[in-house]
């Protein structure tokens, strides 16, 4: 996800994380963190319903605590933010889709972030033979517009 959201137009930044769980560590097991990717953005540039009109190319909007082969509570899709008009626009977002009531994406205030570890980081940019669930054209489909 990391490589896909990077490469975006207008994203200044990104950085493979943890959002919303109880504990203070990478230590140890999730609890209650959902795998994300924190992105720095110019909204001059690009918009949160941009971003989540995006983000939605490379995920199952349906699915609950599953993306690609991963299955469990940390890998719930979400939109998390201490921004509360972040959150109001990826919410008026969903509200105006035909399917809005299928869509189980979680959209919550960022109550605790945590960074991964260093070997997590820009993962499918070091090691580009890692296997990932984001078909490759798709993954390099906004590589070139930066």
């Amino acid at each position: 996800m990391q490589e896909f959201l990077r490469h975006l137009p207008g994203v200044l930044a990104t950085e493979a994380g943890r959002a919303n769980g109880y504990s203070q560590t990478l230590d140890g097991p999730y609890d209650g963190y959902a795998e994300c990717v924190r992105v720095w953005f110019d909204p001059n540039e690009i918009k949160v319903a941009d971003l989540i009109e995006y983000l939605f190319e490379v995920i199952d909007p349906y699915s609950v605590d599953k993306q690609g082969p991963d299955s469990g509570r940390k890998y719930r899709t979400g939109v998390y933010s201490c921004d509360s008009a972040h959150l109001d626009a990826a919410q008026n977002y969903i509200a105006a889709r035909h399917d809005a009531a299928q869509i189980a994406l979680e959209i919550a205030p960022l109550t605790n972030y945590l960074k991964s570890a260093t070997e997590h980081q820009d993962r499918l940019t070091l090691h580009p033979n890692t296997p990932c669930h984001i078909p490759r054209e798709i993954l390099h489909k906004y590589h070139k517009i930066k």
